[in-house]
């Protein structure tokens, strides 16, 4: 092959991986659409401490065991007894989620380590925005997008009854040792909890008598990765204070999260839109526009709302 074949073949490549970046149908490469759910788990408290599970697209139903069965001594020639176990079906919902997103149209025509610069930054804000959805459709049955309560949502876990407070005369690590008792009480073992930062930095801050700080190691606790045997994760969802149009009063989540059962349905996709109006701002074209939308379906369920107490502060003690 000449000199000049082998650079028109190069320039082909380039002009191959130019194309499918600027193509109405494109797909992110590997390695940034990774990124893009490697940010998703880490933005969401819910993801660390449940791990997600393999599932087929669409509503999927969980036989739960509700009444596990009891041994029977037997006697020697003695007839054996029935021993009844119980099930229970719970529901596991698919959940779709979307991001859109609007940048100048100039990228297309930029060189391509500038288009893979803006996926890679589109792709990490995308990922934090998924992620944090998790939570706040998990626990809080929001959508994000309008803080609001949304009727898609059946089941959150903020729908436990069971709750410990905390108020300004306890502790917080009292609050949480309540709420772990109360996991215990329903035959669940307290093996992680979620915080919202304001729990996890009255913790870290807490003193003795002396003005000595009980927990020096958690720091100023926004990186608590265990706490009193449990798997801790902290985020901002876990209030979810800067999505909800009404506070929720939660500080935390203790319980057996294995009882949270989610996994990914529709692998997160995305697709360059350069014409029309996706998401009611104004024609793309007029302003000089293209978008990105990335989606992905979580299915999400919860087989025991008992498994899970939750940290409020009471509302008459809420500013």
């Amino acid at each position: 092959m000449t000199q000049c074949e082998n650079s028109h073949t190069k320039y082909s490549e380039k002009e191959t991986k130019m194309a499918a970046l600027i193509t109405t149908d494109f797909e992110i490469p590997a390695e940034i659409s990774a990124g893009i759910f490697e940010k998703a788990q880490k933005g969401s408290a819910l993801a660390q401490l449940s791990g997600a599970r393999p599932q087929k697209f669409g509503k999927q139903q969980v036989w739960v065991l509700t009444a596990p069965p009891k041994a029977e001594l037997v006697g020697e020639a003695a007839q054996k007894s029935p021993t009844p176990t119980t099930y229970a079906a719970k529901t596991v919902n698919p959940y779709k989620l979307q991001v859109t997103m609007r940048f100048s149209q100039e990228v297309q025509w930029a060189d391509e380590d500038v288009q893979i610069g803006v996926l890679q930054d589109l792709a990490s804000n995308a990922g934090i925005a998924l992620g944090r959805s998790l939570d706040l459709v998990g626990i809080h049955k929001i959508n994000p997008l309008t803080g609001e309560v949304s009727s898609l949502v059946k089941e959150g876990i903020i729908d436990t009854t069971q709750a410990a407070e905390y108020r300004a005369q306890t502790s917080y690590d009292g609050a949480i040792e309540a709420a772990a008792s109360l996991v215990i009480s329903a035959g669940y073992t307290p093996a992680g909890i979620a915080m919202d930062p304001t729990l996890s930095f009255g913790l870290s801050t807490m003193r003795d008598t002396t003005g000595r700080r009980i927990y020096p190691e958690l720091g100023f606790g926004q990186s608590i990765a265990n706490f009193a045997g449990m798997q801790a994760a902290v985020s901002d969802t876990v209030s979810a204070k800067n999505e909800v149009t009404k506070a929720t009063n939660l500080l935390g989540v203790v319980g057996q999260f294995d009882a949270f059962r989610w996994g990914v349905q529709r692998s997160i996709s995305a697709h360059l839109i350069e014409y029309g109006d996706p998401d009611g701002l104004g024609d793309l074209q007029r302003q000089n526009q293209i978008a990105i939308r990335a989606e992905i379906v979580y299915g999400i369920g919860i087989m025991d709302l008992n498994a899970f107490a939750k940290v409020v502060v009471p509302a008459s003690d809420t500013p």
